[in-house]
């Protein structure tokens, strides 16, 4: 099987870097084709054991992979290049390339006669992009979702598009709009308190009282719109761990490392970037999430902004429920949601974990390969990186934004709309039962509520722990309310 275009580049460069996401390879067709796992060649398509032909091919065929062209234009002669320009100085492609050397390796030693309209870096109809930034030497706008020194790449598929285009924030709120104030307030205290309790459950955690609180007047202070610095997310870590010994004072200055319980070297997960890297990449991501740009959707910069910060895990401890809470604040910088509201995402993710895993993967997991673990004694490894630093400063962000599209629609209406449907329903046997018969509000409340909560049946236990306490007539008068409201009104709880 013949490797063309990037994947061409990455094995006979023996690049550093993760492999592409549809490696281009010769196969018995007779056009290029895109297959579920590759891009099929006709074999007469295919370019020449050529460095230039093949940096070319993966330009026109298969969009922009930053981290190969970063690592394998170094070993483009710059003679090549300026030779091909000076025969088609108004390609495209070929000034896309002559653009990225220029900002990967050197100035070119050529005075371009650049005369074609000016083309985005990135394709539009095949990425999320961002603003434009023009460069008037080659007449190439880099629109990517950060920098050249830093940057995601998320790819417009079906899904994403799709998602998009149902706008879930506009949805959401228009759907908080119209509830009654009274029932919006306790909606919206239900999805704090469970946007907590979730947050931590995903992390295997069961908060205390106190550290419940604490994390829920966290997700308030989204809405203050603070700017991302480090000094602010060092006090955030500060607010969601307990252990002294675990708070941090500045991002970190030693390795880490994700652990999956297995054995020796195995155990180890995931290793984020060196610590050096890790702060200047931080630094990257911060400034371009600190810019809101308006031509990006909220919920891909919030998506961007999350992973990007849970990849680099700048602290030791609490980075997980730091890039949850930065969705929120995302969105809140973004006034997207009005002061107060909440999306409850941590309950969606925790719901779907299984997804949430699979999104964290798709780059953790190639990641990894880059790393050499050597397993010392007890909790001491050894680490050396034998990657290239573009696997974190060039990564696939398609699958983190598709998750987090998929949890907001989730979010809105299964878990936001049940609640408020469920309040619904409560209010209504509450009341009806209230009206009717003298019970104590304490002991009423607590049986509509177990009450919907099974279906609208009280179970035997249930009976019998209340039948000193409110009669037989009026528990089964709960449950034929119960009954038609959940019929009328279905709650998903």
């Amino acid at each position: 099987m013949k490797l063309l275009g990037y994947a061409y580049l990455r094995e006979g460069l023996r690049l550093g870097v993760c492999e592409p996401v549809r490696p281009a390879v010769v196969r018995p067709v007779t056009r290029i084709m895109e297959l579920e796992d590759s891009l099929a060649v006709p074999a007469e398509r295919a370019p020449d054991d050529d460095l230039l032909a093949h940096l070319l091919f993966a330009l026109k065929h298969e969009g922009i992979d930053l981290a190969i062209l970063a690592e394998a234009l170094p070993h483009l002669p710059a003679a090549a290049l300026i030779q091909a320009l000076q025969g088609a100085p108004n390609g495209i492609y070929l000034r896309k390339l002559a653009f990225l050397y220029e900002a990967f390796v050197a100035p070119l030693d050529h005075a371009p006669d650049v005369r074609g309209r000016a083309v985005p870096l990135f394709d539009p109809a095949h990425y999320v992009t961002g603003p434009a930034v023009r460069n008037s030497r080659w007449r190439v706008g880099f629109n990517g979702l950060g920098t050249l020194r830093y940057c995601a790449v998320v790819r417009r598929t079906r899904e994403i598009q799709r998602l998009l285009d149902e706008d879930i924030l506009a949805q959401a709120r228009a759907f908080m709009a119209t509830l009654p104030a009274g029932m919006l307030d306790r909606a919206i205290q239900w999805a704090y308190l469970s946007e907590t309790q979730s947050s931590f459950a995903i992390e295997r955690e069961s908060p205390s009282p106190d550290k419940q609180q604490r994390f829920m007047q966290l997700l308030r202070q989204a809405h203050e719109g603070k700017p991302l610095d480090e000094g602010y997310l060092v006090e955030l870590q500060n607010s969601t761990v307990n252990n002294p010994f675990d708070k941090a004072a500045a991002f970190r200055h030693e390795q880490n490392y994700l652990h999956n319980g297995l054995p020796g070297a195995l155990g180890v997960s995931y290793l984020p970037p060196p610590p050096g890297l890790c702060e200047a990449l931080m630094g990257e991501l911060l400034a371009w999430g600190n810019q809101l740009p308006e031509d990006v959707p909220a919920l891909v910069t919030a998506a961007v902004v999350s992973f990007g910060f849970v990849f680099l895990h700048p602290f030791m401890d609490g980075n997980g429920r730091i890039s949850r809470f930065l969705i929120h604040h995302t969105l809140c910088r973004a006034g997207e949601l009005q002061q107060g509201n909440l999306l409850p995402m941590s309950v969606a993710m925790k719901r779907h974990e299984a997804d949430y895993l699979a999104a964290l993967e798709a780059f953790s997991k190639a990641a990894r390969d880059h790393w050499q673990v050597d397993w010392i004694d007890a909790d001491h490894h050894e680490f050396r990186f034998k990657g290239s630093e573009a696997i974190y400063r060039y990564w696939d962000a398609t699958p983190a934004v598709a998750f987090t599209l998929r949890m907001a629609k989730v979010a809105l209406e299964e878990d936001l709309k049940a609640e408020t449907r469920y309040l619904a329903c409560f209010d209504r046997v509450y009341c009806t039962i209230d009206e009717r018969f003298d019970v104590r509000g304490s002991d009423l409340a607590r049986l509509v509520m177990m009450c919907l909560s099974n279906e609208g049946r009280l179970s035997r236990n249930r009976r019998r722990q209340f039948r000193y306490q409110v009669p037989e007539e009026v528990l089964d008068a709960i449950e034929r309310e119960a009954f038609q409201a959940l019929a009328a009104e279905p709650t998903g709880h």
